[in-house]
């Protein structure tokens, strides 16, 4: 989702959901376990239902071997705090959101698709994010951020599996690049992810592996099903 955007509906969902940042699941506290093993889980054999996101930074727990699948190579972590200053975001300023970027090392500004890498020079290609809201977010609200109006270049994929309840996917095209994003509600937990590749790279693939990274970050967010 572009920042822009991103920023407007935080600021929206604040004026409707009254919350204590800091507090309840919404804290800094990294979750407490290591990174699950990574099976390569397509989208549509994920049940979504079933995941418990929990809104704290979960970064350090997403798989290096999700990122390799999704990028075609290894890849730099960039991961930002609710509030804090990040390069994550064009001018520094992050949301109330926990997330995570990652892109080939030696990118310019991976925050902006226009900016190209040489593949030689990493093995991999394009950018992988994911992020939650760390505010508490009702169903009603949810419902609203999935009828935001598309960029007039965006297009919706209402074919794509389901990521929460409500959930939206959408593809947009860039400069060279074509960006999947899935993003839904998790019980009160908005989570999104979003993976950038060439814009050659057939819209099936690019759908299926931005839903098998999706997977990946939602249970790098989520407490363990046991």
């Amino acid at each position: 989702m572009p920042t822009v955007l991103r920023a407007l509906l935080l600021s929206a969902l604040l004026t409707l959901v009254p919350v204590a940042v800091g507090v309840a699941r919404s804290g800094d506290e990294t979750l407490s376990r290591d990174p699950a093993a990574y099976q390569g889980t397509a989208l549509a054999d994920f049940d979504t239902t079933k995941a418990v996101v929990q809104r704290v930074p979960f970064c350090d727990l997403v798989p290096q071997e999700a990122v390799e699948e999704a990028l075609g190579g290894e890849a730099t972590l960039t991961a930002y705090g609710n509030g804090e200053r990040s390069d994550a975001f064009p001018g520094g300023d992050v949301p109330h959101e926990y997330g995570c970027r990652f892109s080939p090392a030696d990118a310019a500004d991976p925050a902006d698709p226009a900016d190209a890498t040489d593949p030689a020079d990493t093995g991999a290609t394009g950018e992988a994010r994911g992020w939650v809201f760390a505010p508490p977010v009702t169903p009603d609200a949810a419902r609203r951020m999935t009828e935001t109006p598309l960029a007039a270049t965006c297009t919706a994929l209402p074919a794509a599996p389901a990521y929460g309840a409500p959930s939206t996917a959408v593809l947009c095209p860039g400069d060279g690049v074509q960006r999947v994003t899935f993003q839904g509600l998790f019980g009160d937990a908005w989570l999104a992810c979003s993976l950038t590749l060439a814009a050659d790279v057939p819209q099936d693939e690019a759908v299926d592996r931005a839903g098998r990274w999706c997977v990946a970050v939602a249970q790098a967010a989520s407490v363990p099903l046991t």
